[in-house]
């Protein structure tokens, strides 16, 4: 059945240091024609950033940059909603009365607890594993219907269906939470390491050259891109060519995201090419599509106190929605208020 509900999207961003290529191909480019199709809630998520261990020192300055990314790109605050999740305790509240609806073997079969945890599960934090919840929390607190998610986070998504679902039958609220629907972009970037590219762009990669940051410089970019990895063989004259050459593969892909081209159109265009002429272009595109957003970033951080206003005024706007939310959503459960 369709929901009847208008379209309200949200989806967020964890603070962690260096916003790169990957985030702004990924996601953050992604939401901005978002907001001509429905209601937008975009969030900076620092309370999933410290499932792992932060820098008390930086989490504000890495929440900061991240909203001036959200405005550089395109979201704009007089249309969505931009905020931090710990400012509005909602999030906090809710997701803890979900995991009292979740299961451990939900929790369990998530896959990106096993690939962050590794061999040294039990020493995770609490909130690591039931992360999760708190997304989902994130997404039923303003009832969104939509979702913009990656393959990688689909499988949290199906969670909270999961939990919305069974919320709603337990406590006989029918129509309390909708089953948020993913928004799955046919051409969504999945951006990986320049370096290697069987890994994805990683913040946390020690190596300055697997990643290209958005603060990095015109010079820096080319210089990056000069040393990405490849492998002796001209460009193919077909996706099917890619198959086996994942670092290839990964430029060429970025190449089709930063154009709005699809692979094939890309490779029509460089086929037998080799990389001397390949990488120069991708460079030269990479700078003219990342160096507006780069100095658009630097004129929000110029200005932290007009930065944080604008935070504050989508925090009481995001709390106007899921205050409400959450007071129904206890009293549905029985709590005394």
């Amino acid at each position: 059945m369709t929901d009847p509900r208008p379209m309200r999207v949200f989806s967020g961003v964890q603070p962690t240091a260096n916003a790169h290529l990957g985030n702004y191909l990924g996601a953050i480019r992604r939401f901005v024609p978002l907001q001509d199709e429905g209601e937008c809630i975009f969030c900076v998520v620092d309370l999933h950033a410290v499932t792992v261990p932060q820098d008390p020192k930086m989490l504000a300055a890495q929440t900061r940059e991240i909203a001036a990314v959200y405005m550089a790109a395109g979201i704009d605050p007089a249309r969505s909603i931009i905020f931090v999740q710990s400012s509005v305790s909602a999030h906090a509240e809710l997701a803890w009365l979900l995991n009292c609806v979740a299961r451990m073997g939900w929790l369990e079969r998530m896959t990106q607890f096993k690939e962050k945890s590794g061999e040294n599960a039990e020493r995770s934090s609490v909130g690591l594993f039931a992360y999760p919840v708190l997304m989902a929390a994130d997404i039923l607190a303003y009832r969104a219907t939509h979702v913009p998610v990656g393959e990688d986070q689909k499988q949290h998504l199906e969670l909270a269906r999961d939990i919305a679902a069974r919320f709603n039958k337990e406590f006989k609220a029918e129509d309390h939470f909708p089953l948020p629907a993913p928004l799955i972009g046919a051409t969504a970037a999945r951006v990986m390491n320049l370096q290697d590219g069987t890994k994805k762009m990683s913040k946390s990669d020690p190596a300055e050259l697997s990643r290209i940051n958005l603060a990095d410089s015109d010079d820096v970019i080319v210089r990056k891109m000069k040393k990405a990895r490849t492998d002796a063989e001209p460009l193919p004259l077909d996706v099917a060519g890619l198959a086996g050459r994942p670092e290839v593969d990964n430029l060429v892909g970025i190449y089709a995201a930063l154009s709005d081209l699809s692979k094939q159109a890309v490779l029509d265009e460089f086929a037998g090419a080799g990389f001397g002429v390949f990488k120069p272009r991708l460079a030269d595109l990479a700078v003219s599509v990342l160096a507006p957003v780069r100095e658009a970033m630097q004129v929000y951080l110029a200005d932290p106190a007009q930065l944080d206003a604008l935070l504050r005024d989508g925090s009481l706007k995001a709390d106007v929605i899921a205050r409400p939310i959450l007071q129904q959503t206890r009293e549905a459960m029985g709590f005394w208020s």
